[in-house]
């Protein structure tokens, strides 16, 4: 028991409220028993229906929001503990005090009256009076008949069992039928399901027999290689040994026949020796002999120069020739010819230095035959300005008259070239080449003047020697210039 003012113990809302038995509804109200004659009348009370779970739930829910409007000295002292709560916290937790509260407050279950004339005023006004509401939930018609409790509302609440029960055992036969349907259909599907997979199976089993089928032949197929090459190992490996016998016995041979001709070389060698002995003996003989009569010859030639007095010979018979072309060469006007240029190569870079010894020597160089010969590789302006500084200092360590030509053919302007002190630059025009100009310079100059061309062109040369210039190869210059000593 909880003292008043106290708050009640907490309930578990599993047992918040216990659903009443089932009563029989034929033994909801009792039959009253016969009354003797002149006894006082005691009023039946009917016993109240187990309400079904929709209803009470119902019933609760009401009761919980009357609760929470009632002024609080007008509260239940059981239910005072739960007026603070919210009307759904209330329905959870205070649900068995709510219904037992109902039973026995006349006030309370009042009150909750009223609110079921205000939450559902045309429900309670037909339970009221009496008057079947088809449209109206039956949980709702219960519920309010529980609370109202008119004349006949057990009728109400035992009609609302049933129809709720009907409901129920509709909903569940729906949801059976619903359940059935999709069990069907599951067990539809599943039987396709398993027909693909069984379909699948059955490809797969194939594939892999002709897999297996596969793997198979390809085993018997490397199995009969494996055999063959071991058979062509083994027919290796016994010509090898053969070959390795027929080797051994070349081998052999080839010894015996090389200790064979060593012999005879041996032989041979010791047969050359003796005849080698034997010539050095005879020679020494013949020798003997010749070295008398020519120390014979010596001493009588030596007597006869004594006796007749000879001068010892400086001259040759070639010297005379040499004089009488120098001659001729010195009447014709051709100084070059008298130099003494014999022993010389062509390209011999002293020969060039004699050249220009002579006095009044006139040298021409044809430029760009030079410089193509000697460093072809470099841009043209480079080639033409180390070229003309060489000839520049030529120039200036001799007495020479020197002349550059270049090639200038198809050019649209003139090369603007500044030509180093002493030496002339000349660059062929239009229509003419640097061989053309070299031959006119040969040809302006008078006969007999000394005339040197450095050309490696065979055409240019030939041409100025028929003029009677000197003709000499372009390596002569070169080597000349990187020698960069005069020695004329």
């Amino acid at each position: 028991m909880t003292e008043p003012g106290q708050p009640a113990e907490p309930v578990d809302p599993a047992d918040a409220v216990a659903p009443a038995e089932p009563v029989d509804p034929a033994d909801a109200v009792a039959p009253a028993e016969p009354v003797a004659p002149g006894a006082p009348v005691v009023p039946v009370v009917p016993v109240a229906p187990a309400l079904p779970e929709p209803v009470r739930t119902r019933v609760i829910a009401l009761a919980a929001d009357v609760l929470g409007r009632m002024p609080a000295e007008e509260r239940p002292t059981a239910l005072a503990p739960f007026a603070r709560f919210t009307p759904t916290k209330r329905a959870r937790l205070a649900a068995a005090p709510l219904a037992a509260a109902l039973e026995t407050d006349e006030d309370f279950r009042a009150q909750a009256a009223a609110e079921v004339r205000t939450a559902l005023p045309d429900v309670a006004t037909a339970v009221e009076e009496g008057r079947p509401i088809p449209a109206a939930p039956p949980e709702d018609v219960a519920a309010a008949a529980y609370l109202l409790r008119p004349p006949g509302w057990v009728a109400y609440v035992e009609q609302a069992a049933a129809d709720l029960a009907q409901h129920a055992d509709a909903a569940g036969n729906a949801a059976r039928d619903r359940a059935v349907v999709v069990l069907r259909q599951e067990r539809d599907d599943a039987r396709a399901a398993a027909k693909v997979e069984a379909e699948r199976l059955r490809t797969d089993i194939a594939a892999l027999r002709s897999d297996n089928d596969d793997l198979r032949r390809q085993l018997r197929e490397a199995r009969d290689r494996a055999r063959q090459a071991d058979s062509s190992l083994q027919q290796a490996v016994a010509s090898m040994a053969a070959e390795r016998a027929a080797a051994a016995v070349a081998v052999a041979t080839a010894e015996a026949e090389s200790r064979r001709l060593r012999r005879r070389l041996g032989d041979a060698e010791a047969a050359v020796e003796v005849g080698r002995r034997v010539a050095r003996e005879g020679r020494s003989v013949d020798d003997a002999r010749l070295r008398i009569l020519l120390d014979t010859v010596i001493d009588a030639t030596a007597g006869l120069r004594r006796e007749l007095a000879l001068p010892p010979s400086t001259e040759r018979p070639a010297d005379g020739v040499v004089a009488a072309v120098a001659a001729e060469a010195v009447r014709a006007g051709d100084a070059l010819a008298v130099l003494p240029t014999r022993g010389l190569a062509d390209d011999d870079p002293q020969l060039l230095d004699l050249l220009l010894g002579v006095p009044g020597v006139h040298l021409v160089v044809d430029g760009y035959n030079v410089t193509k010969t000697g460093y072809g590789s470099l841009p043209l302006e480079t080639q033409r300005a180390r070229l003309l500084a060489g000839l520049a200092a030529i120039a200036a360590q001799s007495s020479a008259e020197v002349t550059c030509v270049f090639d200038g053919i198809d050019r649209p302007t003139p090369l603007a070239v500044a030509a180093p002190r002493g030496v002339r630059l000349l660059f062929s025009g239009t229509g003419d080449s640097a061989d053309d100009l070299i031959r006119r310079l040969v040809g302006a100059e008078p006969s007999g003047r000394p005339i040197v061309v450095v050309s490696s062109d065979r055409e240019v040369a030939d041409g100025v020697r028929r003029r009677g210039a000197r003709p000499l190869a372009a390596t002569a210059l070169l080597r000349r210039l990187e020698r960069g000593l005069f020695a004329g």
